[in-house]
């Protein structure tokens, strides 16, 4: 009897560990509170409209109510203060604020965009030298919308999609973006978190960004960037999106120090995508745990260097990519290196190559023996999916090695390395100690102990039932 009970409990806390642990996981960054899911008619409450229409130009308003009204529209230089406590409730066909003056700083308001629309955002600005710091933004609708707007600072700020004003099965194009530009220019997006919204940062025909240390989860593509041009990219993180940063019809941009993981749930899915690419530089990014790690279509004259691709199911893929250098790069424990289609000129050498039988005559770290990557799996597997079952069986591997069609056309690295290129970068991923836990760690957590109790609870009652037998 004592075992029964001790079974039954054990059963009961596992259930309920796992069903807290999918809870917490459906929104992995910001939690609903109790304020944000309340309903109530704006009406009742003070207008934030009001305050700014009764301040001064230049004033700094200091927000000393829980809840304010929407929509509010702001045509004067103000500062305005939410202490990180003040909400802003918009219910109306409208942008919960809308900045129409230059040198508007809006710092630390909870703002719920109930409402969605075309272009409808918590934050739409149309003004130069804009900061919005430290907001905390639940929308229906955009994040953050900037038109014709330049010389901004987004910073430190968290944006998520309001689950509680859809279904939670909306689709992602059905999505506004977090942090939308066109046409605004020189502006810095920095220290963001984005969660669950279409795109996390899109830029269109906007030129001069810096887009740094943000973080970007369970969207469409983390960042999104269509005709801009001088542009940096660097420091973001992105996890569980389509692809990690889709970066399209650009020019002088550069990509660096990023870490784009598992982005593997879509058959599209990519940890960076190239496609139309001038004269760019992608240095130093780790791509870990991606359907593909670095995706090069259509892209000419870019460098391609130090990056850290690891344990994606392709590391790089190229499309019609001319004229490309691809140096000084670590492949580890991807299952098809690389592949390479209708793509000639590309100047590939001294990458690391976890599979390369490198031979090292003179001891400088460097192959004497070009390293050509057999195409030979990828294409079986294309063929027949079903022979992933057989990757890297002895089978496989005597068939790739007799394989040998067109081999002048295979990609081929003229002086690979004989060890990794950069040590500091892969060693964290290779011991699993990366800094996603704090986003998934909690969960995972939990799931783990969740997982440990019902196995006990499973083995305790095949062990009792072989005991009475």
């Amino acid at each position: 009897m004592r075992s029964k009970g001790v079974v039954v409990f054990l059963v009961l806390i596992g259930g309920l560990l796992l069903n807290l642990a999918l809870a917490g996981a459906a929104s992995p960054i910001f939690a609903e509170s109790a304020a944000e899911e309340d309903r109530a008619s704006s009406s009742r409450l003070p207008s934030l409209q009001q305050l700014v229409d009764e301040a001064e130009p230049g004033d700094t308003l200091i927000l000393t109510e829980e809840k304010y009204a929407g929509p509010v529209a702001i045509r004067k230089k103000l500062t305005i203060e939410g202490g990180g406590t003040a909400i802003l409730l918009n219910e109306t066909a409208g942008s919960a604020i809308r900045i129409e003056a230059s040198g508007v700083v809006l710092r630390g308001v909870n703002i719920l965009q109930n409402t969605a629309g075309e272009e409808l955002a918590a934050v739409a600005v149309h003004a130069d030298h804009t900061v919005l710091e430290e907001l905390r933004i639940k929308t229906a609708g955009f994040g953050i919308l900037l038109r014709d707007a330049d010389y901004a600072l987004i910073q430190n700020n968290e944006i998520s999609w309001l689950r509680a004003a859809s279904n939670q099965d909306t689709k992602l194009s059905q999505k506004g973006n977090g942090i939308d530009l066109y046409n605004s220019h020189q502006n810095r997006i920095e220290q963001n978190t984005i969660a669950g919204m279409r795109d996390g940062i899109y830029l269109e025909n906007s030129n001069g960004q810096n887009v740094e240390n943000n973080r970007l989860y369970g969207s469409r593509y983390g960042i999104h960037c269509m005709y801009v041009e001088d542009t940096r990219i660097h420091s973001n993180r992105g996890e569980f999106n389509v692809t990690g940063a889709m970066i399209m019809g650009v020019r002088d941009v550069q990509v660096f120090n990023n870490s784009f993981m598992k982005q593997s749930q879509n058959v599209n899915s990519q940890g960076i995508l190239l496609f139309d690419v001038q004269n760019s530089i992608i240095e130093g990014n780790v791509l870990e745990g991606n359907r593909v790690g670095l995706y090069v279509e259509l892209s000419k004259d870019n460098q391609l260097t130090g990056n850290s691709i690891l344990r994606n199911f392709i590391g790089i893929q190229f499309k019609q990519a001319e004229g490309n250098k691809i140096e000084a790069n670590d492949f580890v424990a991807n299952v098809i290196e690389a592949e390479a289609t209708d793509s000639r000129n590309n100047e590939m050498m001294g990458n690391y190559w976890d599979s390369a039988q490198g031979l090292d005559m003179n001891h400088d770290g460097i192959s004497e023996i070009p390293y050509a990557i057999n195409p030979f799996y990828q294409e079986l597997v294309a063929k027949t999916p079903a022979f992933q079952l057989f990757f890297q069986s002895p089978g496989m591997t005597f068939l790739s090695d007799m394989y040998t069609d067109r081999q002048e056309r295979w990609a081929t690295d003229s002086a690979p390395q004989m060890k990794l290129n950069a040590v500091s970068a892969m060693l964290p991923l290779l011991s699993g100690d990366t800094e996603a836990k704090p986003v998934i760690s909690d969960q995972t957590f939990i799931l783990i102990i969740a997982s440990m109790l019902l196995a006990t609870a499973i083995i305790t009652i095949l062990y009792s039932g072989v005991s009475k037998s």
